[in-house]
């Protein structure tokens, strides 16, 4: 990706942010995602008022959720609907700002939670399922409009497939998937499919419930 690209709205890849040195960032399901490990609720607040002042500076504001004892950082370009180079440029301001904190990193814990309806016919459950939830959205996935629940998509299915309706996806950094798989299986369960030129691996429970462990790279 050229300096140009960077700079305006071509489309971010897994890789891009890897190769931009941004050690502190993870790109998951939507946009690139960090987790601050504060130690306290007054330094959440300092970071939080940094980030701020960053954001208006830029004019680029990401997504900022201040818990005790941490802080989560979302980058997306919602213009576009996408990440892009000024969220690249965005992320490493805000690393910079959190070093100069001494606050730290916490990519490991780093994860989204998507719902997945296993169904034949998608058109007759979606409407359903949006108004349900006062979601939006359509033609094969639905999201919460202010991005605090899990988004919902619809897999298509046999409709004599002995399965369950319902399996989640989690979404984890790249460098987390084996770990995870690992847990799983330590913990009981069977990983059913490793579909890993998509980029998601089936496990499941011991009474064959299935879901996913997904990653968005090599997407």
């Amino acid at each position: 990706m050229s300096d140009d690209d960077r700079s305006g709205s071509t489309r971010v890849t897994y890789d891009d942010v890897t190769a931009a040195g941004l050690d502190d960032w993870r790109m998951l399901l939507t946009g690139i995602h960090a987790r601050f490990a504060t130690g306290s609720f007054a330094a959440g607040v300092r970071l939080v008022d940094a980030i701020g002042a960053a954001a208006d500076e830029a004019n680029h504001h990401p997504d900022v959720t201040l818990t005790y004892p941490r802080v989560d950082v979302a980058l997306v370009s919602h213009d576009v609907g996408r990440v892009t180079g000024r969220d690249l440029a965005m992320a490493r301001r805000i690393s910079e700002i959190a070093a100069e904190l001494g606050v730290s990193a916490d990519t490991a814990s780093l994860q989204q939670l998507e719902l997945a309806l296993d169904s034949p016919d998608e058109a007759s459950v979606l409407p359903f399922w949006r108004d349900f939830l006062a979601f939006d959205g359509g033609g094969g996935g639905i999201r919460d409009p202010h991005d605090r629940l899990p988004p919902v998509w619809f897999q298509e299915s046999g409709s004599d497939e002995p399965r369950q309706r319902w399996h989640l996806d989690v979404w984890v950094p790249g460098d987390q998937v084996q770990a995870r798989i690992d847990a799983v299986v330590a913990a009981g369960g069977r990983l059913v499919a490793d579909v890993s030129e998509h980029s998601f691996w089936v496990l499941e429970d011991a009474q064959g419930n299935r879901s996913c462990v997904c990653t968005a790279q090599g997407r």
